[in-house]
């Protein structure tokens, strides 16, 4: 095969600095489980609807539920939107076929094949339909956030950046006039088979330009998926980050195990009452300006008590915690909230660290519970 079609393993296709985060053991159990139950659900006796729904409900309940909504999008087949509501972006477009469709579906490309041979392999149906959902989207809609594009039939996945696609179909005149004017109804047919015989079809057998997609077969993975040794999980990580919504949606992610996650931080801020300034080139944590203070908030309803029972005046050395009242009131109530804060967090990373160490068993899970009764 010419050099012109490249094929990337997952854990070529991943970034490096995101491959070398270390997901945790309920992630890993979480996505063993679902993907485990996506194949054994094929049912060949079913049709694409029903194998369509599969792949949703494994996306769903693996990563993307309930902060990025998934569904059919007029006549694309699946989509993974870049919010949590439909009316947002679009930023991955997936075309489903069920295993047995083997007429429209891509085929595996051999290293042996020519650059003829493997276009043959890619350009069928379901990569026609990709070319016309991306272009709807990319042209008409305007949509300049998609990432990827997929084509699979539940075991075997083809996954494109958009950037090639942008590439190869976006950025050229002569196909994008075509799809206008079938769009538009110019043209001797208005069906969509017409738009995947007489145009993208011939388009995409003519290509000369390099052409890259991350491609695996799922069942190369049976043996660690279904076993219980764990050192057997280090096979399956690069495929687990590969449907993450990290790589997929191309979102930031944390590659420092000592960073915090930005929105958590932000939330845990707002919790104890407290909010970040920037003075010149340093970042300042200060308690939220008068006006804008949560009296809700742990470090509020912690200063009202701390000085409506007068506890500074019975505490020993209070004169540590600054010169006036307010300044000790204050600290104190600022060391108290963080003495609090950290043992809740201990007690949850206890709490995750038992679930994991018995395989997920959620009776395990203490403190919901604990939270519940104090409530």
């Amino acid at each position: 095969m010419g050099d012109q079609i490249s094929i990337l393993k997952p854990r070529k296709a991943l970034n490096k600095a995101f491959l070398k985060v270390k997901p945790n053991r309920i992630e890993i159990e979480r996505f063993k489980t679902h993907l485990t139950q996506l194949l054994d659900r094929i049912n060949d006796a079913e049709s694409e609807e029903f194998h369509k729904n599969l792949v949703i409900d494994f996306l769903k309940k693996t990563y993307y539920e309930p902060n990025y909504f998934i569904n059919t999008k007029g006549r694309n087949d699946l989509v993974i939107h870049n919010s949590d509501k439909a009316a947002g972006t679009v930023g991955v477009i997936i075309e489903a076929k069920k295993p047995t469709n083997k007429g429209e579906m891509l085929r595996a490309i051999a290293p042996e094949d020519t650059l003829e041979q493997a276009l043959s392999k890619i350009n069928v149906k379901a990569f026609q339909e990709l070319v016309l959902y991306y272009l709807r989207e990319r042209i008409t809609q305007k949509n300049i956030e998609i990432k990827y594009l997929i084509a699979t039939n539940i075991n075997e996945w083809f996954i494109f950046d958009a950037t090639i696609f942008d590439r190869l179909f976006a950025q050229n005149k002569n196909l994008v006039n075509q799809f206008n004017d079938f769009e538009s109804g110019r043209l001797a047919e208005t069906k969509t088979d017409f738009f995947y015989k007489q145009i993208a079809e011939p388009f995409i057998a003519e290509l000369n330009h390099d052409i890259e997609f991350t491609y695996f077969d799922i069942r190369e993975y049976e043996k660690p998926l279904r076993n219980d040794d764990r050192k057997d999980d280090n096979k399956l990580i690069a495929l687990f980050k590969l449907f993450s919504p990290e790589h997929l949606l191309k979102l930031p992610f944390v590659n420092d195990s000592n960073s915090l996650d930005k929105r958590f931080y932000a939330e845990l801020l707002h919790i104890i009452g407290l909010s970040e300034t920037k003075e010149g080139n340093k970042k300042l944590i200060r308690r939220s300006k008068e006006g804008e203070r949560n009296s809700g908030s742990l470090l509020e309803n912690t200063i009202i008590q701390l000085d409506s029972l007068d506890k500074i005046s019975r505490l020993e050395k209070a004169s540590q915690f600054g010169k006036t009242l307010q300044e000790k009131v204050f600290n104190v109530g600022l060391e108290l909230c963080i003495t609090w804060i950290n043992r809740i967090l201990f007690l949850k990373l206890l709490e995750a660290q038992l679930v994991a160490y018995h395989k997920g068993d959620k009776s395990y899970e203490f403190f919901g519970s604990l939270v519940n009764r104090v409530i």
